[in-house]
């Protein structure tokens, strides 16, 4: 098993594909993969106005709103709103959606993932055992917490935004998390 942490200190702004805002990357796979070739992309983004949703062909998504609440729309006019406390939402990447931020500014994380090769879940965590179980598997922390499994005595402490990141877990391991957190699961079809 290969581990690593992102600080959330490290990571760098780029345009959104569509220039309509910024993101930040947390991990993508295969690494230095760009906007048009990767296999999975994990990223932040805050989003201050509204907007079109870049559109990625072959991709689907996960939305989660870490803060704030963001009303997304549709081309069928579906309306969906979403905040810190809604479930994460999955819609397909070539689906034209627009975003509206309500009341301020919100912070997002998106999940990307071709389509036919690989599948993602999300879901928010707290306070409780995980095990990973992905070809890739990441944990978000939203407050200071740590994890520890039996072969660490100490644990790993993880800040606000930064990440822990697994690749193929050979032998399973029960992950101890004592805090609010995402934990994503990036599956091989």
């Amino acid at each position: 098993m290969t581990t690593t942490i992102l600080r959330a200190a490290d990571r760098i702004a780029m345009p959104w594909k569509n220039g309509g805002g910024v993101t930040r990357e947390v991990a993508v796979w295969p690494p230095e993969a760009g906007l048009d070739d990767f296999d999975w992309r994990i990223s932040m983004a805050e989003v201050g106005e509204p907007g079109a949703f870049s559109l990625f062909p072959d991709v689907d998504r996960c939305l989660t709103v870490i803060e704030g609440c963001l009303h997304l729309t549709f081309d069928d006019e579906t309306s969906v709103p979403l905040d810190a406390q809604s479930e994460p939402w999955d819609f397909p990447g070539d689906r034209a959606c627009h975003g509206q931020p309500i009341g301020g500014p919100v912070l997002d994380l998106n999940v990307m993932w071709r389509r036919g090769r690989f599948r993602s879940q999300v879901k928010r965590v707290l306070d409780m055992t995980w095990r990973p179980t992905g070809v890739a598997s990441l944990l978000i922390a939203f407050a200071p917490l740590t994890i520890a499994d039996d072969r660490v005595s100490a644990g790993t402490r993880l800040g606000p935004m930064d990440a822990w990141l697994c690749h193929d877990p050979s032998t399973p391991i029960d992950l101890v998390i004592d805090g609010p957190a995402l934990a994503i699961e990036i599956q091989a079809l």
